[in-house]
Order: C-alpha cells, then structure tokens, then sequence
C-alpha cells in the first residue's frame, strides 16, 4: 500500500463491528480446498472490515484531505440526524465486487465506519457471468437492509442487463439509465450522480479551477462516467470532448486541452510527453493506489497549486454521502407514503347479481403485484394460488419505527338473523378511503368458519360490490388456518385421554421409563420435560438421578376427568356431537367419559392466534393452556402435557396474516375467525398491527368485531385492546332500518323465509320504535370514551324518510355523526360520505377506557358488564358457576378479563327479548377459562358451543360444475 493511501486511511483505522461472519480478505478462492473452503464461483458474504494495516507516510495535500473530511462529517453529521428519531437506523453499502483487488475495499471501509454505515462485500470470482453478478444484485435489491449498491466490476461486465437489474433507488453510482436520464434532464436533485463525476469536478474547483470555457478531454471512459462527466462539464461551461485511447489525432486532442480526465489506466505506448506542461490532469481510475499509475506522472499545476490523482478516494467519500442520502429517502418512505395503488374499476349492474357473479366479473390483482404496492417486500410474502399470500412477521421488526395508522373498529346494533352488513361496510369503507379519496386503508376481517358457510348464514367475505375476493377462496379453506387450529386442538384432546389411560395401567416406574426412554444406550430429558421439572422445583437434568417420590411426582399428572374443560372441535355444525360418550373401545379398558365437540372456531386456540403478538409469544399462550385440574386442585396445562412444541409446529404457518383484495382492489387482511357469541370475536392483533404499520401515520385500519356492539366491540375494547396496547380512534356502528323495525315491534325475521310486508314497505312507527336499540348501542360505544359514527346500511326497499329519521335520532342520541350508506349497489363510491364522517371523526380526541379495572374479583367484573352493557338489574350465578369462579381464582386466574358467551339475537339472554330488555337477572350457567388466550368466560344461559343446522341448510345450495371446476351456490 502507498504511503500516501496508509497516511490517509491512519486516523479511520479503527476496528469495526461486522454485521456478520469475521472479515476474510475478498478473493476467490481456486483449485480444490478442504473441508468449509469455498470452491470458485462460489459467493461470500463479508461484512465488516477488511485485513491490512494502516501505516504512516508521507504528507497528505491538505486541500485534498479537507474535501474528503468535509464530505464524511456531513455525511456523519446527517445519519446522526435521522438516528436521533430512529435510534436502530444503520445504512448500509453493498458492494459487489468480481476480482480480487482488495485496495479499494480498504477506503470503502474505513471511509464508512468513520461516517456511521456499515458495508458489505460481496465477493465473487473475476470471470463470473453475468447471470452470476445479477443474480447477486436482484437478492440486495430486495434486502431491506441495503441501501446503497455499488459495482465494483470489470468494464465489460458492465452490460444493460446488468445495469437493468439494479434498482435506481439503490444506485449509489449513478449507473442506471433512470439516474442518468434524469441527470441529463436536469433533475440531479432527484437522482444518484456518479461519484466519480462528481469527485472530478469537486477537486477542480477545489483547487481553484475556473471551469468556465475551458477545454475538457475526457479519455478512456465508458458509459455511465463519459455521459456524468461530460453533463457536469458542459452545465459549468466546459467544452467537452470525449474518446478512447486509441481515437486517431489524440496528440493533437491532448495539446488542445486544457484539462485532462483519465477514466482507464494510460497505455504504455501513449508517451507521457503528448500531455503539455501546464494541463490539469486528474485520473479516475484506482490504479495509482497499487502502483499501477507512475508516480512520475505528470501532476496538475494550476496557479502554483498541485493537483494530486486523488479522484478515487473523493469518489469514495461521496459514494458514503449517496448512501446515507438513499437511507434518508427509505426513512421518509416508511414515515409515510401514499400507496401508488392500481385500483380496479367497478362497473355496477341493476339489479345487483349474485355475490358469487360479482366475484367473478372482477379478476384480482396477483397478490404479488398488491404485496409491491402496499410496500412488501417480495421475502415477506408467502403466495398461496394467484390470489392470496401469507405475510411474514417480520415485517413488524422492520417497520417498528413507522408510526401507527388510525384505527377503526366497526360494529352494530343487536342484528337479525340475516346479519346487519358489518363486513360489508368494512369493505365499502376502506374501498371508499383508498379507490376514492386517496387514503392508505385496510381491511381486517376475519376468516369465516366452515358450520355458518353451510348451514345457515353463508359467506362473511362482504357482499354486493363491497367484497372480498375470489370470495369461494375467502370462504372456503382460505389458506388452512382453521384446519391447522381443529388438528392442534384434536391432538391436545387426544393427548389428555392418553395421559389418564396410561397412568391409570401402569406403574410409577414403567410410566417413566416410557417417558424418559432410554435411546442408543442413553436417556435424556426433552427441552418441555426440564421445564416440567422446573415447576415442580426439581433442580436436576440426569434422568438417572430422580428419586423415587420425584419420578412419580414427574411422571403422573393425576387429572380429575370430572375438571377436563378441554373439548374436541370440528368445523362443521353437528348439533348430535354436542353430548358423547368417548373410550368405549374394548381397548380402552372401560375408561370412558362423557365429552363434547365444540365448533373449531370456539376453541381456545383460534383466541390464542387472534390474540398473540409474536411466535415466541403464541408458544407461550399455548403452553399456558388449562385444560383440567389435577385431584389437588391445581392446574394442568398443555406443557405438562408435553405438546407444546408440537402445537406451535402445526400454528406456525396459521400465524402469519392472509393478504386479500376488494372488488377494487385495495389490501384486506383475513386472519383468525373467534365466534363473537362464545368467543371475543375479533380479527388478529397480529393483522391489525401489520396494517397499522403498512398504512402510515395517515392512513386507516378499519376491523371489524361480531355481532353487536355489546357483545363483539366490549370484547375488543376490553380483551382485545388489553392485549395489544391499541387505542381506538372511531366507533362504526353499523345499522339497518329491517333491523330497527324488528327491535321496535315487527314480526319475527327467520333465515330462508322471506320478509314480511312491514320489512318491505315504509313503516316510520315501527323505526322509530327500535331506534331504542341503536340508542342503547350508542350508548354502549361511549362508555368506552371513543366517538361514534353511525353507518345506515340501506337496502332498496327502505324509503328515505326511514333513513333520513333513523340517521336524526343517532345524532340525538350522542353519534358523532350518522350517514346512510350505498356500497352495496355501488361499491366505494356509495360509502364515500361514511369516509369522511370517519375521518373527521379520527381527529377528534380519543378519551378511551376501559369499561373494568382487570383487579377487580371476577363476579365484579361480570356484574360490571351486565349491568352496564346489557342493562340487566342483576345476575345469578348458578352453583356450578360459582365452584368454578372459587377454583380459577384460587388457582390465580382472577385478574383476567371477562369474554361473555351469550346470544347474539338480543341484549339480554333471552333471543327473543328485542329492543332494549329493562330489569331482568342474568343467568350465567357456568364459567370456563381460556387461560392461554388470557381471559376467563362465563356461559350466559343455555349457550351452545356448538351451533346446529336448520332445516334446509346453505348446503343445498352449493356444487361445483365438473367442466369448469367453479363453486355454485355461494352467496
């Protein structure tokens, strides 16, 4: 190394922090080499500092070094800056190099710790392809991670292919067309111009140099440096010319001159003397820093001062500045940007067809190009089909400092059994906010279970023009979330049985044995049997040394049957598994019990997805699972079961978010489907905080809680804001005149039958007399402290006089404000004036609350909510319920939240106690705990856990047409 380079590098030389495996000098390695040895055209990655030693020598030109100083410390100056707010923020240089010329490499790293980035190297052989260098490039393009790329590469290699596959947002040397073109078109503000260009022009003038009508010659360069140096000259007011060391007159070209730019090493047949006396000369190819450029070359003497050949080390220090300018560009970018989203056009029909023929009249968008516009990055996406896509949690940590979107809940009043449209105002509303007003939003829904899609209700993905789709893929499977829930259910139903049959035949010492078995002459404990030993405070990890008392007390969990709360689930409704009798095999030897099936979407692991903030924090959920007490009374949970791990193996792909579209295209998140009635009821905290992030500070979440607002949206205020630490900004509450006209007298409302005149024909009376309920809902909505914005989901048989009085009384009764809504027939646009409602809405201040302090003992609790929410005088817990309240809070589970199950068909218990039921008891019939999920739930009067079907059910409905494999019949 030179002198002049080691005097330079000396104060920079200091150790660096790698970002990976320890620094190895960059060469590729040749012939055949032993065990761990890299073969050639293999890549490495290094991060870090390259070896060498920074010596001392000779004296540096002073005016040299304080431009490169003065371009680091701003550089420096700038990165600290932006950390100041985004403390985890480190830019990074990527450099991919073929060849092995590590002199460079040195300045680029010492140039970049001096300044705060860090770099990465990678290495490839000098005769790698093309192919080989892209395939390279396309990987950093898509890290994260990467903010600058620079290529350190042979001329040739430099092709369009080449330079087609660099991202211009990365192209910290300027050589991509789109940076080129727009320094050639004046935007140089907007773009990444060439460090060497730059460097060039920044020494002349440095060094005095008026450019101004001076006679350039640039010799030797190629592409990308020819046309930035070529640009930079004329717009100072240089005569340009250009050509190749071999060009004809070239002497001649070289007495013209005045200034001279070496863009490649001199050949040695062109004499030194063909330059004048006098003429600047600057070069930028590294070469001089090995000894390749002689040092008796002709200097650059310009009004006495000297010019030295330090154009690389310029250009390497400005290469540091584009880096951190490309980090500040990201940071902006993930603050907040608005989506360039391609939204699809609708072109409503009348009548409205079917939802199904909806669906298919729209082709989606692949999910892949949604995924780009929404800002994912093509590693944070798992593509199920052409239309849906798994996202990756890791999108949270690298979006952590992104501010949260607004954050909209949408509920309803106490509904028919037809539903009131919930899902499908959250569609209108986020297809409104972002296809019509230009506002980041999503969707967060969540996924319909298998029992009501064929039994009574039908799909959940929306309906008419305000939808999600393909909506057969939305209902049906998705991406087997569920299936993935009812597997990791059965096996923990099927591992309690297990357990009580092989301790109740066996001996301490064989069940043991069994457990701890010996494998290839030696035993060892499993990760979850030392954690089992844990709790039981013994302190030991040889299987060998346990004494008798402690391998009975690791061996027998004694689970009391009559306490198994744990039930087998199936997503189907089948009322006759409601009650059943299991072990009645002859294998069984006579230990049988009475059991139950549960629908798969009440089981406590679809609470736990919804629920969980990260993998680690679902596997400790699961874990913490009660599913009986042993004949002491203490819990017995999922981990002394021993299948923790193998429950999270079968969660782990159900707990990364499903990414959908609407009819027009905008982003919609379907994950996680609790039922409201006998669960909390609400889409995934893990959803709602992945589109938060997504949406910027600007934009909307808009999810979407069961059923009423005394039953779903109380959940989400109390369960589910409790576990993810979100606050609310607007309330959606979501009305119709067909159910106001139920609550205020009107005849019962039956699935399959069809409406009875009152609901067909205008009856102000009865609207008026069930606005009762969407007051009481109202009221609801504001002991939470959040404002209200009522959305009346109009359907073509309600007049205007109907909407116009139901919208008036709302805002008599404390809404923020009430608007009718018509994205059913019309999609976004119809839903429009709820936008904005929304939005104003969202600038109010929020005064959330809880409704309970979680301390309180749990009768308080559910007293609180019976009263309050419901309007009940009291309740009554029958004795059962009350043995079960005594146990959880004996075993210390009374300081969870409380997730009511009661029917969703009235505010009290009764389904057909309409309007708002004033001085009745609640029964609450048992009390059950989902400790995993976090919260304890009482069973409100006869609650079933398992729905059934009706008479005629959806399903008779639904085929498929073998020639062309599309479902009919959903709806």
């Amino acid at each position: 190394m030179s002198a002049r380079l080691s005097l330079f590098l000396g104060p920079l030389c200091r150790p660096l922090q790698p970002l990976g495996r320890p620094p190895v000098p960059c060469r590729a390695r040749s012939g055949v080499g032993g065990a761990g040895e890299e073969s050639l055209g293999r890549r490495r990655l290094q991060d870090g500092k390259a070896q060498g030693s920074c010596g001392r020598g000779s004296q540096v030109p002073p005016a040299r070094d304080s431009v490169i100083r003065e371009v680091i410390q701003n550089s420096k100056e700038v990165l600290s800056l932006l950390q100041e707010k985004n403390p985890a923020f480190k830019p990074v240089l990527a450099i991919i190099q073929a060849g092995d010329d590590n002199l460079m490499q040195e300045v680029n790293q010492n140039l970049a710790e001096e300044a705060g980035l860090n770099i990465t190297h990678i290495c490839l052989p000098s005769d790698s392809s093309e192919d080989e260098i892209i395939d390279e490039i396309l990987k950093i393009n898509e890290d994260p991670r990467v903010h600058g790329l620079a290529l350190q590469i042979s001329e040739k290699s430099f092709s369009n292919k080449v330079l087609n596959a660099l991202k211009p947002e990365k192209d910290v040397d300027g050589v991509t067309g789109v940076n080129l073109g727009k320094l050639v078109c004046g935007d140089a503000h907007e773009c990444f111009v060439s460090p060497v260009a730059r460097a060039v022009i920044e020494l002349l003038e440095k060094s005095g140099v008026n450019l101004n009508g001076k006679k350039v010659l640039v010799i030797g360069a190629y592409r990308s440096l020819e046309a930035s140096l070529q640009c930079l000259f004329q717009r100072k007011g240089s005569m340009t010319m250009s050509c190749q060391w071999k060009t004809p007159q070239l002497q001649g070209k070289l007495h013209e001159a005045d200034i001279v730019v070496l863009g490649s090493p001199r050949p040695e047949e062109i004499p030194l003397t063909w330059i004048q006396p006098g003429t600047t000369v600057l070069n930028c190819s590294h070469d001089f820093l090995s000894g390749k450029f002689e040092r008796g070359s002709p200097g650059a003497h310009v009004g006495g001062l000297s010019v030295e050949n330090d154009v690389s080390l310029l250009a390497a220090a400005l290469r540091i500045q584009n880096v951190v300018s490309s980090g500040r560009r990201w940071l902006r970018e993930q603050q907040h940007t608005r989506w360039r989203l391609h939204c699809l056009k609708l072109q409503p029909l009348s009548p409205v067809p079917s939802d199904l023929e909806i669906s298919r009249g729209q082709t989606p968008k692949a999910v892949d190009v949604l995924a780009k516009e929404i800002g994912l990055l093509a590693d944070e996406i798992e593509i199920y089909g052409k239309s849906k896509a798994k996202v990756r949690l890791s999108l949270l940590e690298r979006l952590k400092d992104q501010a949260d979107g607004k954050y909209v809940l949408v509920a309803g009043i106490t509904p028919t059994p037809l539903g009131e449209g919930k899902s499908t105002v959250t569609v209108g509303l986020v297809q409104a906010l972002t296809a019509h007003l230009n506002v980041n939003s999503f969707a967060c829904l969540r996924q319909p279970s298998q029992g009501p899609t064929f039994g009574v209700k039908g799909g959940a993905a929306g309906g008419g023009y305000a939808q999600v789709i393909p909506m057969e893929e939305f209902n049906l499977h998705l991406t087997g979330d569920i299936h993935a829930i009812t597997a990791a259910n059965n096996l923990l139903a099927a591992a309690i049985d297990t357990r009580i049959l092989h301790e109740n035949t066996q001996t301490d010492k064989a069940l043991y044995n069994r457990l701890v078995p010996l494998v290839n002459g030696a035993r060892e404990f499993s990760e979850i049997q030392l954690a089992r030993l844990r709790k039981l405070g013994i302190n030991k990890t040889d299987p060998s040394t346990l004494t008798e008392e402690e391998m009975s007390q690791f061996a027998r969990l004694n689970i009391d049957p009559s306490t198994i709360t744990w039930q087998r689930v199936l997503d189907t409704n089948d009322r006759f598994l409601r009650k059943i009798t299991i072990g009645q095999a002859r294998t069984e030897k006579g230990f049988s019990r009475q059991a139950q099936f549960d629908i798969a979407v009440a089981s406590e692991i679809m609470a736990v997805l919804a629920l969980t903030h990260s993998l680690e924090d679902m596997k400790e959920r699961l874990g913490r699972m009660v599913v009986a007490s042993d004949k002491d009374g203490k819990p017995v949970t999922a981990n002394d079961l021993g299948v923790t791990g193998a429950l999270t193996v079968l969660m782990k792909d159900a707990i990364k978010p499903n990414l959908m579209q609407t009819l027009e295209g905008t982003p919609v998140f379907v994950h996680a489907g609790p039922f409201a009635n006998i669960a909390h009821g609400n889409s995934s905290v893990l959803a709602d905080k992945i589109a938060l992030k997504l949406v910027g500070q600007e934009g909307f979440v808009v999810t979407e809680a069961g059923f009423g607002a005394d039953i779903g949206m109380e959940k989400f205020f109390n369960i589910k804001c409790r576990a993810s630490g979100l606050v609310p900004n607007v309330v959606v509450l979501v009305a119709t005149v067909r159910a106001l006209k139920m609550h205020g007298g009107g005849p019962n409302v039956t699935a399959g039958v069809p409406l009875k005149k009152e609901y067909t024909e205008e009856n102000i009376q009865l609207v008026a007399n069930g606005c009762c309920n969407l007051q009481k809902q109202i009221e609801i909505a504001r002991l939470f402290g959040v404002p209200v914005v009522v959305a009346v989901n109009v359907f073509k048989t309600d007049t205007r006089a109907e909407i116009n009085l139901v919208c008036e009384m709302a805002k008599q009764a404390g809404a923020f404000d009430a608007v009718p809504c018509y994205h059913w027939s019309v999609g976004g646009r119809g839903c429009v004036d709820l936008a904005q409602a929304v939005r104003e809405a969202a600038n109010e201040k929020s005064h959330f609350q809880f409704l309970y302090d979680v301390q309180l003992p749990i009768v308080e609790k559910i007293r609180t909510i019976a009263q309050s929410v419901y309007g009940a005088k009291d309740i009554e817990l029958s004795p059962e319920a009350q043995s079960k309240i005594d146990r959880y809070t004996q075993q210390g589970f009374g300081n969870l939240p409380i997730c009511m199950a009661k029917t969703h068909l009235s505010l009290s218990h009764e389904p057909d106690k309409k309007g708002v039921p004033r001085g009745f008891v609640l029964p609450i019939s048992d009390v059950r705990a989902s400790i995993g999920a976090g919260f304890i739930y009482p069973l409100v009067g006869m609650m079933s856990t398992m729905p059934g079907l009706p008479t005629r059910p959806c399903f008779y409905d639904i085929d498929l047409d073998t020639e062309t494999e599309q479902v009919k019949g959903l709806f």
